[in-house]
């Protein structure tokens, strides 16, 4: 402590100085002045004199931090995460890893908090609330109770109850979920949900959940902001709800807004960026670059409640951002912890791969199936049909009236409906629901993955049985990933052995392989900018309106499994 007090008062020289405009999340101002830099520590703003000094051109500004993400849903292992996102100037992610906690329960939490230890990134962490997401629709992997919960918010670097999806059980009082959130009484609660109102939503906020990154309308967030609630602008891969909720930033009201991203893909990040992104669509839409940035950095530290993250002041982390302007955002330099790690063309660290234990590389666990395990025989004439709304994990429940051959019913590429699978992965028993979904654009084929929220059984969408069974038998043998098949045969995959979920390759090597999975859909006519993400949201059951489990199709709104066949 005294050494930096000696440096802070210009007794002693700071290991570095950034002498430029310093920008103040604080006052909103740029400062001319010296930002001290002693030890991993900012020790001043003033005039200082550093062992070493660098005259900035650009704009000095805190880490920029991500307020919800998933790091599973990157397809990324910890190490290739923070060299994805470090020169895009991340210095910190508040992550949920009910994923991974859904395939291997506290085990998986226990991994992820391990292997992103002593990254020069910040990872912080809560409690999944919700393994499974809903019981008695699917099967799951896992489950944490409320007494596991209270045992993971101990652990390091955990901040508080991730999101609550269950928000029927928070309303009607369910003694578990209530459990879970009487454990969490003194930490953060993060909420999810989507197009709750009136005086269901007070009774959601009542036990203490005081954020949702669901809001897909201006008007739904403004209802939940007035309450109370910080509202998270969600802005993923498939989920882009950006543009929408800016509509009620204001100046004076703008603390109570966070930047996330939840589920973003590689191919994302290195084509577009990461935080810096979204700040810049921010200024974009009309929001101050002042108001933008507080919603990357001050706001999310605060409601977190980490006091020396997001903002460049005396006694903070040295976490800090060179940006070339705030027209384009350009990152021209990172400095982690008082370390430059990313100096504009390559980064500035060494990152060894982690060492992955046997536990978390065989998950997939599914039964031999064969052409007819997928069959639909014909019990009727109408028939549910799930129907995409681009750019939304939301669907609509639908009604069809699909071909009839030889006592099936087939999907019919012409009218773009195709048949979707989902298949216990968990234990080997043969449990498979199926059903038809409208939105895809394939005429050929079938595509696959391991990854489907939030319980991750295998899910394939395809328009021949013989290639969606030749899609699901690859999975189990890759123990996890994206495929493509035509004609029998593989054209494209991505391998995802980290619990199904997550690569084991390089950064470079995954983008690759992704984009070829993405042309290889393409190619079957598929029109989707994010085909494998929103095949997997098809199979989260609470998200309205009809989705499909290995227990079948399932009306979001209702809570139950419905038939496939209308009476």
């Amino acid at each position: 402590m005294m050494d930096f007090l000696k440096v802070a008062k210009g007794e002693r020289k700071p290991k570095l100085v950034l002498k430029g405009k310093i920008f103040s999340v604080f006052s909103g101002e740029l400062i001319n002045g010296d930002l001290a830099i002693h030890n991993g520590k900012i020790v001043g703003i003033g005039e200082y004199t550093g062992e070493r000094t660098i005259d900035v051109d650009g704009i000095i500004l805190p880490g920029f931090i991500d307020g919800h993400i998933h790091l599973e849903s990157t397809l990324l292992n910890p190490v290739e995460f923070a060299k994805a996102v470090i020169p895009h100037g991340t210095t910190t992610v508040f992550s949920d890893p009910h994923e991974i906690a859904n395939v291997l329960g506290v085990y998986g939490v226990e991994f992820i908090i391990k292997y992103t230890k002593n990254l020069p990134l910040n990872f912080y962490f809560l409690a999944p609330s919700c393994v499974p997401a809903v019981k008695g629709l699917e099967t799951f992997g896992a489950e944490i109770s409320s007494k596991d919960i209270k045992k993971i918010l101990k652990f390091e670097r955990v901040v508080g109850l991730a999101e609550v999806m269950n928000f029927p059980g928070v309303i009607n009082g369910d003694p578990e979920v209530i459990e879970k959130l009487i454990a969490s009484k003194n930490k953060v609660v993060d909420g999810h949900a989507p197009g709750l109102t009136g005086n269901q939503l007070n009774a959601y906020i009542f036990p203490g959940i005081y954020s949702d990154h669901e809001c897909v309308t201006h008007t739904e967030a403004l209802e939940k902001l007035r309450r109370g609630m910080k509202i998270m602008i969600r802005e993923g891969s498939v989920a882009k709800n950006l543009s929408e909720l800016i509509k009620i930033v204001k100046d004076y009201c703008s603390e109570n807004f966070i930047l996330v991203s939840d589920d973003l893909l590689p191919t994302d990040i290195v084509k577009n960026g990461h935080m810096d992104y979204r700040l810049k669509l921010c200024i974009e839409a009309g929001v101050k670059p002042e108001v933008a940035i507080k919603m990357a950095t001050i706001n999310t530290a605060r409601y977190f409640g980490i006091k020396d993250i997001g903002a460049l002041a005396p006694g903070f982390k040295a976490d800090v951002v060179v940006i070339d302007g705030f027209d384009s955002f350009k990152v021209k330099m990172v400095i982690k912890d008082g370390n430059i790690v990313w100096d504009g063309n390559s980064l500035k660290l060494e990152l060894s791969p982690p060492k992955l234990p046997k536990k978390v590389l065989s998950t997939v666990k599914m039964a031999e199936i064969d052409k007819k395990d997928v069959e639909i025989k014909a019990e009727g004439k109408t028939c549910r049909l799930i129907e995409l709304i681009p750019n939304q994990i939301v669907t609509k429940a639908s009604t069809w009236d699909p071909p009839i051959v030889n006592g099936l019913a087939i999907p019919d590429p012409e009218q773009d409906v195709a048949k979707v699978v989902v298949v216990d992965r968990h234990r080997y028993e043969k449990k498979i629901g199926v059903g038809f979904v409208k939105g895809f654009g394939i005429k050929r084929g079938a595509i696959a993955s391991s990854v489907s929220h939030d319980s991750h059984n295998c899910i394939c969408v395809g328009v021949n049985d013989a290639d969606i069974i030749v899609a699901l038998r690859r999975l189990k043998d890759l123990q996890g990933g994206f495929v493509v098949v035509e004609s029998k045969k593989v054209k494209a995959e991505l391998p995802l052995p980290i619990a199904g979920l997550m690569s084991n390759l390089p950064l470079e090597d995954v983008v690759k392989r992704l984009d070829s999975c993405y042309n290889a859909a393409k190619s079957l006519g598929i029109n989707l900018e994010h085909p494998f993400t929103t095949l997997s949201f098809l199979a989260l059951p609470v998200i309205p309106e009809l989705k499909i489990t290995d227990y079948g199709l399932v009306d979001v709104n209702e809570m139950r499994i419905v038939n496939l066949w209308i009476e």
